[in-house]
């Protein structure tokens, strides 16, 4: 039976905890990746790669890989969709370049990492995405080929994620490649089990 409550919006301070604890977590994920030295999609992946080739920290990197998309978010996304992602953008650099003075992995099982890492990078992109926001880069893409095409975002970005993946076998020992599909596809499946159009209400 289709509920007939009135659709809810989020407020500014719904948005606002959802930027900042969506970030936290994926921040996380990504730590628990790096860690073990295992490598994932998107534009995260890209800046992974590049601090691997340049030992430029992921924060920075993160942020200068992300500025060419802002305009294609604007175009196809609208203004507040692409302000969102830009805040996003900047909490996630910050977190990056902030957890490694207030917490440090040892030693971690590799499977462990991409499984977690996956897991906290996915609940944190659905936080986001559930708020009108992304990472930039393939996650805008993804977004507006869902709204467009209806075309499920979690399908689409494990496609994605897994070429960018194999782009490192240049870089990465190969059985690290094989765990970092692992993290690639716990982070997509969470995304296309739980990311579904039309299923939530508020905006």
């Amino acid at each position: 039976m289709q509920s007939t409550l009135p659709v809810s919006q989020h407020s500014l301070f719904d948005d606002a905890q959802a930027l900042v604890t969506g970030t936290l977590l994926i921040s996380l994920g990504v730590n628990l990746l790096g860690t073990a030295n295992l490598i994932t999609g998107g534009t995260v992946g890209i800046a992974i790669l590049l601090k691997y080739f340049t030992g430029v920290s992921f924060g920075k990197l993160f942020f200068l890989v992300n500025l060419p998309f802002y305009l294609l978010a604007y175009k196809k996304m609208g203004r507040v969709f692409t302000l969102k992602t830009f805040l996003s953008v900047g909490l996630l650099s910050a977190w990056s370049e902030l957890l490694p003075l207030v917490f440090k992995i040892g030693d971690v099982n590799p499977f462990y990492s991409a499984v977690m890492g996956g897991l906290l990078a996915g609940v944190g992109l659905l936080i986001l995405f559930r708020h009108r926001a992304s990472l930039g880069g393939v996650n805008v893409l993804v977004l507006f080929l869902q709204e467009r095409m209806g075309w499920r975002a979690g399908y689409m970005q494990l496609t994605i994620d897994g070429a960018i993946v194999l782009l490192s076998l240049s870089i990465v020992p190969i059985d690290r490649i094989a765990i970092s599909l692992l993290g690639a596809a716990v982070l997509n499946l969470t995304l296309a089990i739980n990311h579904v159009p039309g299923r939530y209400g508020a905006a």
